[in-house]
């Protein structure tokens, strides 16, 4: 219940503007079939569904409960299904764009996730991926180092009465660097991704077509 809440204050209300420039850099069309991975409580989809209401948008994410408030918040045609990234149950080029935020940190083999984000895509289709990252450029980003490794744990850990969030820090901590994800994208079958980079690198927006195949 205090999800929407916890990413709010972690992102200091910044996130919702990441995930508007992510849905930017998608270019979705009326026609186009949109995949969300790891959608939460669908907040992405949300904000695809208002540039291109008649896309048809499809939410994919192992926790049903996850699903269930995303239902609760939006009252819109999209296809909430439960599943893991690693094994999706779509069939070979369903879509033609898909998402996932601050959720490829969090797969167990994020080679496999990514590869079958890239067989559910059409050979046209275009993937962006919105992730936290160790702030790396600019003379704030101490600072920066410093929001996420210590007060981002401690405000999970007030808001949710839990010490859970302590794991946020650490796999923040052992994410690659952008230009190393950049290279595990491109291996999983995309172009290199453009990389974006918002507060000094704390979070970081991958954009990457598909590479054609043979």
């Amino acid at each position: 219940d205090r999800y929407d809440l916890l990413n709010r204050v972690n992102a200091l209300g910044m996130d919702k503007s990441w995930r508007r420039a992510m849905v930017r850099a998608l270019d979705v069309r009326p026609h186009h079939k949109v995949l969300d991975l790891a959608t939460g409580t669908g907040d992405v989809l949300a904000e695809v569904a208002k540039v291109a209401p008649q896309a048809e948008l499809t939410g994919l994410d192992p926790s049903p409960r996850m699903l269930d408030k995303a239902r609760e918040k939006f009252n819109l045609p999209i296809r909430w299904m439960e599943g893991e990234g690693e094994n999706m149950p779509f069939e070979d080029g369903t879509f033609d764009r898909a998402t996932m935020a601050f959720g490829i940190r969090n797969c167990k083999d994020r080679p496999q996730a990514l590869r079958e984000l890239r067989r559910v895509l059409r050979p046209d289709g275009r993937l962006a991926i919105l992730e936290l990252s160790e702030p790396d450029t600019g003379v704030l980003a101490p600072l920066a180092r410093l929001h996420v490794k210590h007060i981002v744990p401690r405000v999970g850990a007030a808001v949710l009465r839990s010490t859970e969030y302590e794991y946020l820090r650490r796999s923040i901590e052992a994410f690659p660097p952008p230009e190393e994800f950049g290279e595990i994208i491109e291996q999983a079958g995309f172009r290199y991704p453009t990389i974006h980079r918002f507060v000094m690198g704390a979070c970081v927006l991958y954009v990457a077509d598909c590479k054609e195949t043979s």
